[in-house]
């Protein structure tokens, strides 16, 4: 493999990486709080689909991103009203909102376009373009150096550059700030907090609505960043991909930006075949590199990556002592 192969390669694993890397940060803030979520999923193909919706009616990308965000965000309310209001069990109300993304989205966008189940392909200001970085093309010839900032770290979307910011941010949100420090006590003994004077609920609320923007922000780079429109169950699978990224991670913001870009790793592989090929010295299966993400994905969650032990309240409505 050469080099501007393999830089290639990697342009395109942090493209792929991107979506997991919001809805596994939007885990993160979710179940550190103590509400485990599987309905990330759901949250953000419901953006993906307001999004492009929106985006093809108005023109504009950055109207489609909020309507994204506030149906990801909707859809968390719900979640945390069932989960926190109504102490219900989370993994039905996560597989619930699964259920009801998947066929919503598919009959509102038949309803709304009649293109079957999708949205009118976009163009110009109604989606993400790239952003080249200063001096970009001035140093692109220089060996080693002008590839790597030219075509690895410029020439990626908005969205791409939210991503990766969000992980050092969340970082210090979670470890550095009195907010952080009280949303982790909730997540391990929420009793301990309640008794400090702290609002358990509001915690809990801010965690979900928190979790709620992030899979928006994923959602919508899905449909206008990384793709230019909305198909039926376009997300693939990718909020169970960053749910593994989180128990691979064990809910540390740095090591979910890893387990990220080695899922998103696996899928850059899987469109280019001919790289493996010519490495190993032997046909690949092309319906076995599209496996790997998720052959790694149940690798994990059957626990053979080492023993992650999540927030201890984690799962566990909280119920105030009278």
């Amino acid at each position: 493999m050469d080099f501007l192969t393999l830089i290639q390669v990697f342009d395109t694993t942090i493209r792929l990486a991107t979506p997991l890397l919001l809805a596994c940060l939007a885990g993160l803030f979710s179940e550190r709080a103590g509400i485990f979520d599987i309905g990330l999923e759901g949250k953000m193909l419901a953006s993906a689909f307001l999004t492009a919706a929106v985006a093809a009616v108005t023109g504009s990308v950055l109207v489609g991103l909020l309507a994204g965000i506030g149906g990801a965000m909707a859809l968390a309310g719900i979640h945390g009203l069932a989960s926190i209001t109504f102490r219900g069990n989370q993994l039905i109300s996560g597989v619930a909102i699964n259920f009801l993304a998947a066929g919503l989205t598919v009959v509102v966008a038949q309803s709304w376009f009649g293109q079957g189940g999708r949205t009118p392909q976009l163009s110009g200001n109604a989606r993400f373009g790239t952003i080249d970085l200063p001096f970009a093309a001035e140093i692109r010839d220089i060996p080693l150096l002008g590839p790597i900032y030219a075509d690895l770290i410029s020439g990626h979307s908005l969205l791409v550059y939210v991503g990766l910011l969000m992980v050092p941010l969340t970082w210090y949100v979670l470890f550095r700030t009195r907010f952080g420090l009280r949303l982790r006590a909730v997540g391990e003994n929420p009793a301990a907090v309640d008794t400090a004077g702290i609002s358990v609920v509001g915690l809990r609320y801010a965690a979900v609505a928190i979790c709620g923007l992030l899979t928006g922000l994923a959602g919508a780079y899905l449909s206008t960043g990384l793709q230019a429109g909305f198909v039926k169950d376009m997300t693939a699978g990718r909020g169970y991909i960053a749910l593994a990224a989180l128990i691979f991670a064990k809910w540390r913001p740095w090591y979910a930006l890893g387990a990220c870009l080695l899922f998103g790793f696996l899928q850059a592989l899987a469109l280019r075949p001919d790289v493996i090929e010519g490495t190993l010295g032997f046909e690949v299966g092309v319906q076995l590199l599209d496996a790997l993400p998720y052959i790694l994905t149940v690798v994990i969650l059957a626990g053979f990556v080492g023993r992650a032990i999540p927030p201890r309240a984690g799962g566990e409505p909280y119920v105030k002592e009278r």
